[in-house]
């Protein structure tokens, strides 16, 4: 959506509900290697629903990051997800140039859910099918208030956003450069933020559609919380996992498990109309990540209820990195949680 100069090093910043990831990572020739990386925590009310509650924390603990990884990063790529995005893929005939760009935005028209003009729009052509004379095109739209929220906030930063993305499409980018794909096998890529579950299917090798949930991992932290009458840095442990010696484990798993009903019916639904939209009985896969991948008891109980087997995400299986970078903790401890703002980073700028 926005443009800046090309580098082969590119800075990924995730701005999540509970937390913000950022990674500076380097491209050689489809080589990348990760050169600086960290993670800061956010007040649990500073952002909600994917929107911007507290400026001032946001603010702070973005420089308070880039201060900590790396205090020469100007230059950042960031997403967006949630109800101020909306994505959707048509099909037109074949099309170049300026035509090919008035039919799309003609089309883009007669489907936002809002003005075109409160809206800022993009697209990709992501397949054409020259027997058939068609293509089809993944539309982007991002409510102009809801994508200026955050594009203030990261200049206010003292940053300048040289491109804008959605998460679903960094999982996806993610994805791309880390595993082999399968033509043959239908992936659901299932990323589980704070507030936001974001799903991507890849079908026939290539990415079919998007859809998300507003549902996410708070509603565990609420939960757990209430019922366990614990603190945040408390709560905070138990979804980690740390506190095996001191919380009973079957009432924390059936905590976990009642605490996840909306979520697990929004991811039901999605599923249904993908094998309806794209006309296959079965998913064969789904990659889990994001903060509740690391969550106790969750991702079997996932694969139980919609009967897929689950692998949770390795975005740094592909890539190169100095272990020193994360200090005292294992990096397949956090590996999920980095997938956003890797697959930014791993965006080339042009």
């Amino acid at each position: 959506m926005l443009f800046g100069t090309r580098s082969n090093t590119t800075v990924g910043l995730d701005i999540g509900a509970s937390s913000i990831k950022l990674v500076k990572m380097e491209n050689h020739g489809g080589n990348y290697a990760i050169r600086a990386m960290g993670i800061r925590d956010l007040p649990v009310e500073a952002i909600v629903s994917e929107e911007i509650k507290d400026r001032d924390a946001v603010i702070f603990n973005i420089q308070s990051l880039v201060e900590q990884t790396d205090p020469k990063i100007k230059e950042v790529v960031l997403s967006i997800s949630g109800h101020g995005v909306l994505t959707d893929k048509i099909t037109i005939d074949k099309k170049s140039g300026a035509e090919a760009e008035q039919a799309i935005l003609f089309e883009a028209e007669q489907r936002a859910p809002f003005d075109v003009e409160d809206v800022t729009m993009d697209y990709h052509i992501v397949n054409v099918d020259d027997e058939l004379n068609k293509m089809d095109v993944l539309l982007v739209a991002a409510r102009n208030e809801f994508l200026t929220s955050y594009l203030d906030v990261i200049q206010d930063a003292g940053l300048k956003p040289v491109l804008v993305d959605t998460d679903a499409f960094a999982i996806l980018n993610s994805y791309e450069i880390n595993y082999d794909i399968d033509p043959d096998r239908v992936t659901a890529l299932v990323n589980i933020g704070y507030d936001v579950t974001n799903i991507t299917f890849v079908k026939d090798g290539k990415y079919h559609s998007t859809r998300d949930v507003s549902a996410g991992a708070r509603m565990i932290y609420d939960t757990i919380q209430r019922e366990f009458r614990l603190n945040q840095e408390l709560t905070a442990k138990a979804i980690r996992g740390e506190m095996e010696s001191s919380i009973d484990q079957d009432m924390l798993k059936a905590t976990i498990v009642s605490s996840v009903e909306e979520m697990m019916s929004g991811i039901e639904v999605a599923f249904s109309y993908f094998k309806s939209l794209a006309k296959v009985n079965t998913i064969d896969w789904i990659i889990l990540s994001g903060g509740a991948a690391l969550i106790p008891y969750l991702p079997e109980f996932i694969q139980s209820k919609l009967n897929v087997p689950i692998e949770i995400a390795n975005p740094l299986r592909n890539i190169e990195y100095d272990p020193d970078m994360f200090s005292y903790i294992q990096p397949e401890r956090i590996a999920p949680l980095l997938a956003v703002p890797i697959g930014l980073a791993a965006r080339k700028v042009k």
